[in-house]
């Protein structure tokens, strides 16, 4: 479940993608959210020691390969991505 400004939803799909810089490690996650009778939204959040943030997320070109990549198993979020774009 996640809470959202307009509601808890439930996460559909998500995934996550490792990072690091400057010797520490985080990791950035794509989620689809679902809420009954809305339509699907899309979250971007990071982690550091595997608890959520709220913040700004950067991808760097490698990490948006990583997120490609990610997404061949997450088919729903990866076309829920495709329509927006």
């Amino acid at each position: 479940m996640a809470e959202t400004a307009w509601g808890t939803a439930s996460i559909a799909e998500e995934v996550t993608i490792k990072q690091s810089a400057n010797g520490k490690s985080f990791a950035t996650h794509v989620q689809l959210l679902e809420m009954d009778g809305a339509e699907p939204m899309i979250r971007f959040a990071y982690s550091t020691d595997g608890t959520a943030r709220r913040g700004p997320v950067t991808l760097r070109a490698p990490d948006l390969v990583k997120l490609k990549k990610a997404l061949e198993k997450a088919p729903r979020l990866r076309e829920a991505l495709t329509r927006a774009l």
